[in-house]
């Protein structure tokens, strides 16, 4: 089997290193990292945490140029591996921490973050055949395409502190909608709603 050809591309001021075993980065995905880069002014004290963070450019990109620390979490050793290198590459080794892991594995003990990102994978499991070119692990969301976006949500309920916010990237606005009772469950109330060029992004507070 030959080895997956290693790319790189500019995502803002960054350099991110991908190949066709991970999700390519969407240039377009830059407007949740400075949506969080924004809200960060007025966040909480403590750490940003990235969930389904993929190569981590989302997750890097919001902390860059900032003193907060970030944790990533994915479940793929391959997007994990490259998200390593992508910290060292943009030399953010003394910022990041990288775990591989399943969303189930959080909260661990009492950690707790300022703000949590998330890209789950957000296609309907029927659709997936749209995108041959993606990895089924990084878009198939199951039957409404929310299985992990609702396991994002129960981690970001459970992990932030009062006054945290999660920003978390959807397919739809009608998916923001369905997702409404599963925040609630979670602590966490919607404040507002962007539809961007090819995707949604819902902000959430908790407390």
């Amino acid at each position: 089997m030959a080895e997956p050809t290693l790319q790189r591309m500019p995502f803002g001021p960054l350099e991110i290193a991908y190949d066709d075993q991970v999700l390519e980065p969407r240039p377009w995905t830059q407007a949740q990292s400075r949506w969080a880069r924004e809200l960060l002014d007025h966040a909480p004290d403590g750490r940003v945490l990235e969930l389904c963070a993929g190569v981590g450019h989302i997750g890097l990109l919001a902390v860059h140029g900032t003193d907060r620390r970030l944790c990533c979490l994915d479940l793929s050793a391959r997007a994990c591996e490259l998200l390593a290198a992508n910290v060292v590459t943009n030399r953010m080794g003394d910022q990041v921490e990288v775990r591989q892991g399943d969303l189930a594995d959080l909260p661990r003990d009492t950690e707790r973050f300022a703000l949590v990102v998330a890209d789950p994978p957000w296609v309907p499991s029927a659709d997936i055949g749209r995108f041959p070119q993606d990895p089924t692990l990084a878009i198939d969301g199951g039957p409404e395409g929310l299985d992990v976006a609702r396991a994002c949500v129960r981690a970001a309920g459970a992990c932030l502190v009062e006054g945290g916010l999660l920003v978390l990237q959807l397919g739809t606005p009608e998916q923001a909608g369905a997702l409404t009772p599963d925040l609630e469950a979670a602590g966490l109330s919607t404040v507002e709603v962007r539809v961007l060029e090819r995707g949604t992004l819902v902000r959430a507070d908790r407390g």
